[in-house]
Formats: structure tokens, sequence, C-alpha cells
């Protein structure tokens, strides 16, 4: 007996090879994603830092200014590094949303599959059951012609 064979099984492969692709470029928005806010949170943790040490017995308004200065430019890196969180969730949106329509075309084709491979074998069960039903009936009328040419 021929083994099954699915018709669409190039068309199953690129599909598969579509949501890899698309999963990759999930996970690369979502790390990227992740990066912006570890930097978020650093140069939050760095302005805390910052802004405690400003106070410190012994420094001079030179200094101050100096810190006032460099906690002007983390606010700024801050926002911007928001900014860029906000497109980078962005991103990350679209390449869901990409990853869902691919493994949902995938998912599709492979249920197609599944249907064809179930109605194979029920094809393949359905020949089997007839081939052991004629070897029955034929070993029966054997051993009834036997059974007459003896008697």
């Amino acid at each position: 007996m021929k083994q099954f064979s699915f018709n669409l099984e190039s068309i199953l492969d690129v599909r598969k090879y579509h949501e890899q692709e698309a999963e990759i470029a999930l996970g690369r928005a979502v790390g990227d994603l992740t990066r912006i806010e570890r930097n978020i949170t650093a140069v939050a943790g760095e302005k805390a830092r910052v802004s405690s040490e400003r106070f410190a017995l012994g420094y001079g308004v030179a200094e101050i200014t100096t810190f006032d200065r460099y906690v002007q430019r983390l606010d700024a890196t801050k926002e911007r590094l928001i900014k860029d969180a906000a497109q980078a969730e962005l991103k990350v949106e679209a390449a869901r949303e990409v990853y869902l329509e691919a493994s949902r075309n995938r998912d599709a084709l492979d249920r197609v599959k599944s249907d064809e491979a179930a109605a194979y074998r029920k094809e393949i069960f359905n020949e089997e059951a007839k081939v052991l039903d004629d070897i029955a009936g034929s070993a029966y009328i054997r051993r009834r012609f036997l059974k007459e040419t003896h008697a």
C-alpha cells in the first residue's frame, strides 16, 4: 500500500517557515523593548543615586550645578527612552499580529493535513477489512468444499 502523501506539503513547509520567521521577528522586537525598559530602570536608578548624593556635605555650588546638569541629562535620556519604548511597543504589537496570522495560516493547513490523513487511514482500514473478509470468506468456502468432497 502506498504511503500517505499530502499534496500541499510544500505550501505547509512555506507556512511553517513564515511562522518561524515571524516568531523570530517577534522575539527580536520583545528583546528590543526589554532592553529599552532595562535602560529606563538604570537611568531612574542613576538619577536617584545622584540626587541623594548631591546634597552630601562638602559639595560646593559648582559641584551641585554639575549634579543638576547631570540629572537634567538623565531626565532627557529617560524621556527619549520612554519614546523609544512606545515605538518598540508598537513594533511588538505589529510583530505579534504578523506572528498570529502566520500561525493561523499554518494551523489551518495542519488541520487540513490531519483531516486528509485521518480519511486516508480510514480508507486503508476499510480496504484491509475487505481483504480480510475475502480471506475469511475463501477459507470458509475451502473448508465447505473439502467437507463436501470427503463426505
